[in-house]
């Protein structure tokens, strides 16, 4: 198997729509996405799929070195395998990778955040350096792209938050902000528990309407930042 075959079904595995958009893209930026997604996926993997903590830590820090080594020019994993040759044509940085790996160890070391900005520190590991790397390689031709990248990474991450909940509660993690479990008088023990009438109380649907009105409103923030030079080009995001 290619470096490019191992990225692409490890793509075509998550089951993610990202993978349907990225069809359309052109073949090489095709090949880089599909490689910087298969190197989020693997990096993500190692904290959803290994139970110890310990594990997964050194998982992590062997991703780590896997990283600096391949921007070193020795790569030896197939995803870095097939993203290295992308690397400078669409300005893929090791300061990227190393922020999507720091965001994952965030999951190892809390499983709480006090406040919105804290939950915004880590979607902006997880999802708004992601929504940079891949606003590069759709075709970035304005700088003002990036914000837009970053902010779209911000409102798609807490999208994930709403709709993964209950899997997240089967982990031991919650991801709402503690002080707005506060504000809608919701438990913590209530959604770890997930048990009815929670799911249905009127506070929790009073905490997530909250949440999903914010992430709307980052939707539409995050398209109101887009140029009008690079609409075409970010189609695919």
């Amino acid at each position: 198997m290619t470096p490019q075959q191992y990225c692409q079904d490890k793509a075509a595995q998550s089951g993610s729509s990202f993978y349907y958009a990225f069809l359309f893209l052109p073949p090489q930026r095709r090949a880089a996405i599909t490689a910087f997604y298969a190197f989020c996926r693997e990096v993500d993997d190692v904290v959803d799929e290994t139970q110890d903590s310990g594990v997964a830590a050194t998982k992590l820090a062997w991703w780590r070195k896997e990283a600096a080594a391949a921007f070193a020019g020795q790569p030896s994993h197939p995803v870095m395998l097939a993203l290295m040759p992308h690397a400078a044509a669409f300005e893929i940085r090791l300061e990227h990778l190393n922020a999507v790996i720091d965001g994952c160890q965030m999951d190892l070391d809390q499983t709480r955040y006090l406040d919105f900005p804290g939950l915004a520190r880590y979607c902006h590991l997880v999802a708004g350096v992601v929504g940079e790397v891949a606003s590069n390689i759709f075709g970035r031709s304005d700088a003002a792209t990036t914000a837009f990248a970053h902010k779209l990474g911000l409102a798609m991450q807490l999208t994930n938050i709403i709709r993964d909940v209950g899997d997240d509660a089967r982990r031991g993690r919650i991801y709402l902000p503690v002080s707005e479990l506060q504000q809608f008088d919701v438990k913590a023990h209530e959604i770890l528990k997930r048990q009815s009438p929670w799911g249905y109380s009127e506070r929790f649907t009073a905490l997530m309407t909250f949440q999903a009105k914010r992430a709307h409103r980052l939707y539409d923030e995050a398209l109101a930042l887009l140029p009008e030079a690079d609409r075409q080009a970010q189609k695919p995001g």
